[in-house]
């Protein structure tokens, strides 16, 4: 089984990477890692992860920059359904729209829209450890018990039109969506990847989930 890690300029990659091999090696699958911005490789991997830090507008041009990658997203995700699993800002490009420094158009994987944190008390951006609070059993959430930490670090989060696609929230300033699913797609706002042994566990579950 081949993993293909996208490289599109955003995203702490190597950190990821070294999270799927361990758990790969621990877990002794035969799986391949491969950081890749190539579309072709892309298109023949198994499953796909879409990491992301910083701004909507710009880890959406710097997707759209790599020639062929969108148009090999939406076959081996929309239409072959491979697993997907996007990362912080990964999951936020999976939504409609973006009201980043403007409003953009995002993958239109999933209906609602990024917006702000809510602003208060709290500090923005959100960064440190938070708890999950499991609203559907998923396989993704597999042997996660509710209440467990993850680790977050954003301004920004996804507001979903469909509450039955949140299998997972978590509490800052109100209920912010931590876990989206979506048939064959995985979102989380947290990184599993600095999440610790939960963190393994999750990435564990997308390696093996069948949807």
């Amino acid at each position: 089984m081949t993993v293909a890690i996208i490289d599109y300029g955003s995203g702490n990659l190597r950190s990821a990477a070294k999270a799927f091999e361990r758990v790969a090696a621990e877990k002794t699958m035969r799986t391949r890692v491969v950081v890749t911005a190539e579309a072709d490789e892309i298109a023949r991997a198994e499953r796909i992860v879409l990491p992301g830090v910083g701004a909507f507008a710009d880890c959406l041009a710097g997707l759209d920059s790599l020639p062929g990658v969108r148009a090999a997203l939406e076959e081996v995700v929309i239409n072959a359904g491979r697993p997907f699993l996007g990362i912080c800002v990964g999951m936020q490009l999976m939504a409609r729209s973006g009201h980043e420094n403007g409003s953009h158009r995002g993958l239109g994987w999933v209906e609602g829209e990024v917006i702000a944190l809510p602003k208060g008390t709290l500090k923005v951006p959100h960064m440190g450890w938070n708890e999950l609070v499991i609203r559907q059993r998923h396989p993704i959430l597999k042997g996660i018990k509710n209440g467990k930490d993850f680790y977050f670090v954003h301004s920004y989060h996804l507001r979903c039109e469909d509450e039955r696609e949140i299998l997972a929230s978590t509490e800052y300033g109100g209920s912010i969506c931590a876990v989206v699913g979506r048939e064959n797609m995985i979102g989380t706002q947290f990184h599993p990847e600095k999440s610790q042994v939960t963190g393994l566990k999750f990435i564990s579950n997308f390696l093996s989930w069948r949807p």
